[in-house]
């Protein structure tokens, strides 16, 4: 599949936007799966003005996701998950990750509305107030996923009744953890939490873990 042929190209993979200093030299999919994969040539303007030399980029299109911090504050407990990923493993870290509620946007999908739905599917869990942490690039040298990142409110199951949750159609197999906010902070400290999302999403409730306790156990 080459870039004159837009009919083919898929709705995942759209042209680079044009930017002020930015030359496409050249833009084509070269993968068209799942998650398609372009080639893409170009030239950009450096910061003296100059033209900078040619460069080849492989970008993968992944677009919008959502992660889900689930905090009860009035056991003051939260909500991770655990589950095999095969990217972690060829890592050479331990395949079984714990991680975040998270998942990606559907079309059409408002952000928001996307991590009340992965906390619903992966553990079980319905937030009835939602803050919004921030938005991140996980992978700024080579993929455009964007990540919205949320912490919600719940009422936590205790740890015996936690249960594994995910899609079967998707073949997900989700464990939740149910564990106070203080063993979880604990674990980012000796960095047993080993990825960007669920890092983020931990540090931003520890920053504002008093306030959040304060305000939502009173709303």
């Amino acid at each position: 599949m080459s870039a004159s042929d837009p009919e083919d190209r898929p709705a995942k993979a759209p042209r680079i936007a044009a930017y002020p200093g930015l030359e496409i030299r050249a833009d084509e999919v070269v993968w068209s799966g799942r998650f398609p994969l372009q080639r893409v040539r170009f030239t950009y303007e450096r910061f003296d003005g100059s033209r900078s030399a040619e460069l080849t980029w492989e970008l993968w299109r992944r677009a919008g996701g959502v992660a889900m911090l689930p905090f009860d504050p009035w056991s003051d407990r939260v909500a991770l998950i655990e589950q095999f990923r095969l990217p972690v493993h060829a890592a050479g870290l331990p395949p079984i990750h714990t991680e975040c509620v998270a998942g990606l946007l559907e079309p059409g999908e408002a952000p928001e509305a996307a991590a009340r739905r992965e906390s619903l599917e992966e553990a079980g869990v319905e937030p009835d107030l939602v803050e919004h942490i921030g938005r991140y690039m996980l992978l700024q040298g080579g993929c455009d996923e964007l990540m919205q990142l949320y912490c919600g409110r719940a009422r936590l199951p205790e740890p015996e009744a936690a249960g594994t949750h995910g899609l079967l159609h998707e073949g997900e197999d989700i464990r939740l953890l149910i564990m106070p906010a203080s063993e979880a902070f604990a674990m980012l400290d000796r960095n047993a939490i080993q990825n960007a999302t669920c890092a983020l999403c931990l540090f931003w409730l520890r920053q504002n873990h008093a306030r959040l306790r304060a305000e939502w156990t009173r709303a």
